[in-house]
């Protein structure tokens, strides 16, 4: 079946329930739902939207967390396919008719260790697969594992005919990672963000960062881009009070979402503050013709016998030796380049 070229994306400005995993499973449940009531064919979710992004590791002194990192990755996700945690989502994708980028703080299956993951679950509630955070930031690293590169790839998805990929926050920086996706023919982008301008110092530049790192990744990448940002709710400030003490490091609001055209016009947003909203755009991929006459980074655009590129594609994580989302996933290849071993994956 031919790719469908035009469709509604839109990304999810919403906040979790913090740190209550199942409430907030539900309510992304009916987000999906809302969704799908408009049509809408593709909705990404910010980062670590379940159980909400700990921004509590920004304020207070590291000695002080261990309680609440402790119940942080009791309230993370097991990523299993139709498992407790995500078999209502899936259900929730496959009668909805929408896939999902999903962010979550994921916990190993009987473990303890814990990812900063984007789940891809496709309109017929099919798991994918995962990214995980290629290098957790700052104080994220008390939390999350550094992901590696056996989950840095593009999903395709199977009734929209297009290839998915995403980064989580600063990994948007990273340039090598975005060029791994880039190389492998990624079509969208979901780029999965905290609610960084309501953090101390980063008031009057993180709608910027945010906006350059999205806008650079549509045009160098040839791709659109779905950005989504949670904000900061009582909630969430609520529950760092009571469990850790008075902070004023973080506040209400924040967060920046939108929809990118490749040529970095907006197609939606973008939308910020403490109002939940799907910020709705549709993409049209009889525009990528026009865009690719101009430039195409994985094709005609690209000098492979001055600029040479490479990533290390192999699984360093003991649950990532064995495919557990299924087939759609090629595996990696490996060659030989001037005498020294490069790897590559990409989507089939």
């Amino acid at each position: 079946m031919p790719p469908i070229t035009k469709f509604k994306v839109a990304a999810a400005h919403a906040a979790p329930v913090f740190m209550n995993k199942s409430a907030t499973i539900q309510k992304v449940i009916r987000l999906i739902d809302d969704a799908a009531s408009s049509d809408i064919k593709l909705l990404v979710f910010p980062e670590t939207f379940i159980p909400g992004y700990p921004y509590f590791i920004e304020c207070y002194p590291p000695i002080t967390q261990a309680p609440a990192l402790a119940k942080y990755a009791e309230e993370s996700v097991v990523v299993e396919p139709n498992g407790p945690d995500m078999a209502s989502i899936q259900d929730a994708c496959r009668r909805a008719g929408v896939a999902i980028s999903l962010g979550v703080s994921e916990r190993v299956a009987n473990g303890h260790t814990l990812f900063n993951t984007q789940v891809t679950i496709d309109s017929d509630g099919t798991i994918l697969g995962v990214h995980r955070k290629l290098q957790p930031t700052y104080v994220e690293r008390m939390v999350w594992a550094q992901g590696d590169g056996a989950t840095l790839g593009n999903f395709p998805l199977g009734e929209l005919g297009w290839n998915l990929g995403g980064l989580a926050c600063w990994e948007n920086t990273m340039n090598g990672a975005r060029q791994a996706l880039i190389m492998q023919g990624q079509h969208i982008h979901a780029g999965a963000w905290p609610a960084l301008s309501t953090m101390r110092g980063f008031e009057g530049v993180a709608d910027a960062q945010i906006e350059a790192l999205m806008k650079a990744h549509a045009l160098t990448g040839q791709v659109f881009v779905v950005c989504a940002s949670n904000y900061v709710d009582e909630t969430c400030l609520e529950w760092m009070r009571e469990n850790l003490g008075e902070q004023d490091f973080v506040k209400l609001g924040g967060g920046w979402s939108a929809v990118v055209h490749p040529f970095c016009a907006f197609l939606a947003g973008p939308h910020t503050g403490g109002e939940e909203k799907l910020v709705v755009g549709e993409v049209d991929f009889e525009q990528l013709g026009v865009v690719k006459v101009w430039i195409d980074a994985a094709g005609h655009y690209q000098r492979p016998e001055i600029l040479q590129f490479g990533f290390d594609a192999r699984p360093h994580w003991a649950d990532e030796k064995v495919n557990k989302f299924g087939k759609r996933v090629q595996a990696v290849e490996e060659k030989k380049e001037d005498g020294e071993e490069t790897r590559s994956s990409r989507a089939s």
